[in-house]
């Protein structure tokens, strides 16, 4: 008897070993084996069928499966052959980009690694098909809504777009059990009421305005459970709940409700990291889902730890808050006002420069910046128009040791100590202290 349990004990620690990749490994075989090399702000349609060409020539299955509205073709991937239908999705928004490579580096890892006993056993357990990049119109064009100015992700209804057209017929014609929703929120979105941006965010979608709890659902929340503390060796408290409102009209609400209960995934934003790293994070939970599904360690999670992530919250962020400086009117010079400036980005791809506008401007305590600046020691105005809520944020820094005459007209504007434009210093950097 001794003898057996041994050997079972034994057997049940090589299966653990062989099929539960633990994140750090995952992150690591990213690290080594990823082929996606564009940031994906940068990636456009042409990319994305580079990449493709690519997963051909290592066998993964490529289908062309219709056209976007200027004609752009979509494309589906597949691997696996197990009777546990898997179906994911990315950049229905155009500017939403991040998954797209996250998604052709799973299938390259899977490829791969398909003599590796967990590829084998998520192979033999899953049938995974993945659409990488709806939207290729509005991807070619950085924007949200494709050429004919409509949401997909409000199209699953009417239908009204091709692109809306082809998801609800793949998802029809297949019926997959379990759907994944991949998108971008705002970089400034906080993982409840703290000061840490949600880096990435879930929501196990409801099938109806009741948030009826199917089994489905219950599994998804254990899904979510296991992509979270994956993903908590790397981003702690950097992890949110995204708002369950029902929405009929959407296509994750609209997948549960069709029979595809559905994981959104959200990536955000994450102060110093690049895109890069944030695929990395999208890579390890996807795999982490797949690998918990394939083994049933997902099973061994509690749905109850889905409800213990913070909610998503806004509002209590800003790219840069400049704290406490003595603003300068040139034309009303004998008025100077003492407040905190709070600075936005605007989204753009990584390549082209990103405009900042001054979002607030008063006493911001309660907000938080993810970066601050300490202006007490100087004037600030201007570069071109006037400090006020809405314009861009194109400043000049003045020591207030220095004697100026804001009033005078006819000299030369004395130069600057520092410059903040296009969201950094442009000249003076580490002048105006950090806090």
């Amino acid at each position: 008897m001794k003898l057996v349990f041994s050997l079972a004990l034994v057997m049940a620690i090589f299966t653990a070993g062989v099929f539960a990749q633990t994140a750090a490994e995952l992150a690591e075989i990213w690290e080594k084996e990823h082929i996606t090399n564009i940031l994906p702000s940068n990636t456009r349609h042409k990319d994305l069928i580079k990449y493709l060409d690519d997963l051909r020539t290592l066998g993964i299955k490529v289908s062309d499966v219709g056209r976007s509205y200027q004609n752009r073709e979509i494309y589906q991937l597949e691997f696996g052959s197990g009777p546990l239908k898997v179906f994911m999705w990315s950049q229905m928004h155009g500017d939403e980009p991040t998954a797209t490579p996250a998604l052709i580096d799973m299938f390259t890892v899977l490829q791969k690694n398909r003599d590796k006993e967990w590829v084998k056993q998520i192979e033999k357990t899953i049938t995974l098909r993945a659409v990488p990049m709806l939207n290729p119109d509005g991807a070619d064009l950085f924007i949200r809504r494709n050429i004919q100015g409509i949401d997909i992700n409000r199209d699953a209804l009417d239908l009204k777009t091709p692109e809306a057209r082809i998801l609800k017929s793949l998802r029809d014609t297949w019926e997959p059990e379990i759907g994944f929703n991949l998108h971008n929120q705002n970089a400034l979105t906080a993982a409840g009421r703290t000061n840490k941006q949600a880096a990435i965010s879930f929501l196990v979608v409801y099938g109806d305005a009741e948030k009826t709890e199917t089994e489905g659902h219950i599994r998804n929340k254990r899904l979510v459970a296991a992509m979270t503390q994956a993903l908590q060796n790397f981003i702690p408290g950097h992890i949110g709940r995204y708002g369950d409102e029902w929405t009929p009209t959407a296509f994750g609400d609209s997948f549960s409700a069709w029979g595809t209960p559905t994981i959104l995934i959200e990536t955000g934003g994450l102060h110093r990291e690049d895109e890069m790293y944030l695929v990395k994070l999208n890579f390890i939970a996807f795999m982490t889902a797949l690998k918990a599904l394939a083994d049933g360690s997902e099973k061994n999670f509690s749905p109850a730890n889905y409800d213990l992530i913070p909610r998503n919250a806004g509002g209590q962020l800003m790219n840069v808050i400049i704290r406490n400086a003595t603003i300068i009117d040139p034309l009303k010079p004998n008025g100077p006002t003492v407040a905190d400036l709070g600075i936005n980005f605007e989204r753009r791809r990584d390549q082209l420069s990103t405009p900042a506008f001054i979002r607030r401007i008063g006493e911001l305590t309660s907000i938080h910046g993810l970066e601050e600046f300490d202006a007490s020691g100087f004037y600030v105005v201007g570069r071109f128009d006037p400090i006020k809520t809405g314009s861009r944020a194109e400043l000049l820094f003045f020591r207030r040791d220095r004697t100026i005459d804001w009033a005078a007209t006819e000299t030369p504007q004395p130069e600057p100590d520092a410059i903040f434009s296009t969201g950094r210093w442009f000249k003076g950097e580490g002048v105006v202290p950090k806090k």
